[in-house]
């Protein structure tokens, strides 16, 4: 299995209260598999996204990639395993601004830059900068820096939510195209943007509540 994660469980304290971000999550990725994880705000789904990805570090439980288990990375050695290994994206799209759109993806790493700059249909934004960018472009840019090193695994959070639904479909899908034959994990409270995935996880205050059947094509 590519990724597995046995028993995770993220919790912290909010005032007084204990808050059970992530409360026991098992759950393994095959490579290739577009995964959806659904849920309301609040339900963890961002925070079991993060633990996955070797961001955050859970309270208890494990993560695995490739057999490599990120509790016996040391933090520099964890910081350069996920570069070598993942792409990401988040709900801003975190672009330099005083780069320009061909900058801010060549920062991302070696790769096609202007290539992919095109097929994302935003090669005409290759000089502009950040601030002169509408948001469905910048989000574009920012899939462009994310996917160029062509990671194994892109992780996606809430890639759509500043958008409007065309501009949101149209990240979608050059999200899907750009990692046909990769891994891709979304996380996302808006169902209509899974279109194409193999599986749609549910999360419920902390836990997967469901494993839905995927979305039509």
């Amino acid at each position: 299995m590519m990724l597995a994660a046995r028993d995770l469980r993220l919790t912290y304290r909010d005032a007084a209260t204990e808050v059970h971000a992530v409360d026991g999550v098992s759950l393994e990725v095959r490579e290739g598999e577009f995964v959806g994880i659904l849920g309301p705000s609040g339900s963890g789904k961002s925070s079991l996204l993060y633990l996955l990805a070797g961001l955050k570090a859970p309270s208890s439980g494990e993560v695995r990639f490739l057999d490599q288990s990120y509790g016996a990375l040391a933090q520099d050695a964890l910081a350069e395993f996920r570069r070598a290994h993942f792409g990401f994206i988040f709900q801003n799209h975190f672009l330099i601004n005083h780069l320009t759109s061909l900058e801010n993806v060549r920062a991302g790493g070696d790769g096609a830059s202007d290539a992919l700059l095109g097929e994302l249909r935003v090669d005409s934004c290759r000089d502009k900068f950040p601030w002169q960018m509408s948001a469905g472009e910048k989000q574009r840019v920012s899939i462009a820096r994310a996917v160029v090193r062509r990671p194994k695994v892109v992780f996606a959070d809430e890639p759509t939510a500043s958008l409007d639904r065309p501009n949101a479909g149209l990240v979608m899908e050059c999200l899907r195209r750009v990692t046909q034959g990769g891994t891709l994990l979304v996380v996302t409270h808006d169902e209509s943007i899974l279109k194409g995935a193999t599986r749609v996880l549910r999360m419920e205050a902390g836990r997967l509540a469901a494993d839905l059947p995927p979305g039509p094509s």
